[in-house]
């Protein structure tokens, strides 16, 4: 199964052309499931896994994958689904958030490459609380794309507060100055969100690139945006307009053109600069550390690229 995934190094080739790969993988029913391929290292065959008192109920146990220890979660149980467990199962295995963490799955179908456009938040009226990041169509079917972010800070916990000592520089420089937040899973949202307002950084918030790119023309028309927005946070992945397409329309626009744009994303292991420049995004950072977060908003603030 591990070669069913190519070099990565191919898949960046994809920046800045809105362009996605997603392997589908089911959960012991019909409906199909998806997440992104950046965060996938491999896939393969579940081993015996080794039962940790006290582990959180979604864990079903730990393994040693290629000489390290991985934690591997039940991702049925962990989206509350009623799923039969497999008889073996798979392991896939993921890199994001700065951390590797093993998914188990009943089966893993095939990658499929789509344009972002493609891909849609979920149906209105699905529950704040759903695990649902974004869907799409393939052969017919419904596909269901993960919030795997979510998933990971059900073992983890809710993030940390921003350290006191950058928190106590909230404020400095004058009036409060606002970010625009771009990102499709709720739960970055709401970390984002609770660390800038710590450093006294308001936030007007997006689901996806497009809203956002949206809402920046929007205050364009209201007047120069220097003087309504500092900076734009935003994820990479996203439903209808990705980061990188983002950050490309964005310098496209003379209005727009010297915004400063933090792209900030899970896929900690695959991106570098050359990308982030490739984009026309000034920096990266990825996800999550609220102090790494406060301090670039803060340095950005203080340097002088934005005038908010």
């Amino acid at each position: 199964m591990s070669d069913l995934l190519e070099d990565v190094n191919r898949r960046t080739q994809m920046v800045g052309q809105n362009r996605l790969e997603l392997l589908l993988f089911s959960l012991g029913t019909r409906q199909m499931f998806a997440i992104n391929v950046f965060k996938v290292r491999e896939v393969i065959t579940c081993p015996p896994l080794n039962r940790m008192p006290r582990a959180h109920p979604i864990v079903r146990g730990v393994a040693t994958l290629r000489g390290q220890t991985v934690s591997v979660v039940d991702l049925a149980r962990a989206i509350g689904m009623n799923a039969p467990e497999p008889d073996k199962g798979f392991i896939i295995l993921t890199e994001f958030n700065r951390s590797v963490q093993g998914l188990l799955v009943a089966g893993v179908d095939r990658i499929i490459n789509l344009n972002w456009d493609q891909i849609r938040p979920p149906p209105r009226g699905t529950h704040k609380d759903s695990f649902l990041t974004a869907v799409t169509q393939v052969d017919d079917r419904l596909v269901e794309i993960i919030d795997v972010e979510k998933v990971l800070e059900m073992v983890t916990g809710p993030s940390k507060d921003v350290d006191a000592s950058l928190a106590a520089r909230a404020g400095e420089g004058g009036r409060v100055p606002r970010a625009l937040v771009a990102d499709d899973s709720a739960v970055a949202r709401k970390q984002v969100v609770r660390a800038l307002e710590q450093i006294g950084v308001e936030s007007v918030v997006v689901h996806d690139g497009r809203q956002a790119l949206e809402a920046l023309r929007e205050m364009a028309r209201q007047g120069p945006i220097h003087e309504q927005l500092g900076m734009v946070i935003s994820d990479i992945e996203m439903p209808e307009m990705d980061g990188y397409t983002l950050s490309s329309e964005i310098r496209r626009i003379p209005e727009l053109s010297g915004v400063y744009i933090l792209l900030h994303s899970s896929l900690s292991g695959t991106f570098n600069e050359s990308m982030v420049k490739r984009a026309g995004a000034n920096r990266f950072l990825p996800k999550f550390s609220p102090d790494e977060l406060a301090e670039a908003v803060l340095e950005c603030l203080r340097s002088g690229e934005t005038d908010a």
